[in-house]
């Protein structure tokens, strides 16, 4: 597994990453024993970025990857998020960038984690009621007390990210980014690249669909959250179902898988960009890994860009997009 460098402060991850969400909610049941192997295996394979929130499993998620990398510390780039509460019921209480909140959340993160510092921490939404100059500001607290190493956004706009990184420089801008979510091109990395911030990219994989596994919407379990997303609804999922054909046909060409194509595709799109694709199973992490080795050529390039242009998705990627791109 290559290295890339993320953003100009010197941090150093894997070229793939891993997103450890769905072992604990969101994609249906999960399987702690095979989830903790998973993330053994990553390691095992060079991924050392490992992705997690606060949120996801109203802190499970992050009990889980401390737990795994308990003694393998040293070899993990650990990033974490804060800024969606949750209340003790699960249900969703809003958004706080609120400074006081900042230094609770991080120190809960701590501890739920086990560990003395947190290498990658994100604002993982925007708080439209405060200034991002005072998040960034608590924030930027977190990193001379040695809580935290470098900072990041996730979902933020460019004039956001502008004035978060007069405060603080930023290392990360995590959003999502895939052949069928290519809008991050427009404004966000011309941004981001000016700045100097490396790129996250999140559901690299369109939630799975890049994936070529689903193909009904009976294919997700009753607590699936995905059956509740536009894209997967109605004339959209049909609509989106042929686009995944097509990236099929690629890619049954060069003997890859889909998922595999579409990885390779989203790192050739530059080396400060760094995908995240998230699996709680081992079979899934190997094949992403494996896309790593893959290389298209400039006509493969060319034939996904016409398959896949800007806004071909159909449907939003959220019921609600109001707290994105603030």
């Amino acid at each position: 597994m290559k290295v890339r460098k993320l953003g100009s402060q010197g941090l150093m991850v894997s070229e793939l990453g891993l997103g450890c969400m769905g072992m604990s909610e969101f994609y249906g049941a999960g399987d702690e024993a095979e989830s903790i192997d998973t993330i053994h295996r990553a390691l095992d394979l060079g991924v050392t970025l490992l992705d997690t929130a606060d949120m996801y499993g109203t802190g499970e998620n992050e009990k889980l990857v401390g737990k795994a990398i308990k003694d393998r510390r040293d070899a993990v780039i650990l990033a974490t998020k804060f800024g969606i509460q949750r209340g003790e019921d699960s249900s969703f209480r809003g958004i706080n960038g609120s400074p006081e909140y900042v230094q609770q959340a991080c120190d809960a993160s701590l501890q739920r984690l086990g560990l003395d510092y947190i290498d990658l921490y994100y604002q993982h939404r925007v708080d439209p009621n405060v200034p991002i100059e005072e998040t960034l500001g608590a924030m930027a607290e977190l990193v001379k007390q040695g809580k935290v190493r470098f900072l990041g956004l996730s979902e933020a706009a460019p004039a956001t990210i502008r004035r978060a990184h007069a405060v603080h420089p930023i290392t990360a801008l995590q959003s999502e980014y895939s052949l069928w979510q290519r809008e991050p091109e427009d404004e966000i990395l011309p941004t981001v690249r000016e700045l100097g911030i490396g790129f996250v990219a999140y559901s690299p994989l369109g939630r799975g669909f890049l994936s070529g596994q689903i193909t009904s919407p009976d294919n997700f379990a009753p607590d699936d959250y995905r059956q509740h997303l536009p894209r997967f609804q109605g004339e959209n999922f049909q609509k989106n179902l042929q686009l995944v054909e097509r990236v099929k046909e690629i890619a049954s060409e060069k003997g890859v898988t889909p998922g595999q194509l579409a990885l390779a595709w989203l790192l050739s799109q530059g080396d400060d960009i760094v995908p995240i694709p998230g699996t709680k199973r081992r079979a899934y992490l190997e094949e992403n890994v494996a896309a790593a080795a893959i290389t298209l050529t400039q006509q493969e390039r060319s034939r996904l860009d016409e398959v896949a242009p800007k806004n071909v998705a159909a449907g939003d990627r959220y019921a609600d997009m109001s707290s994105v791109n603030r």
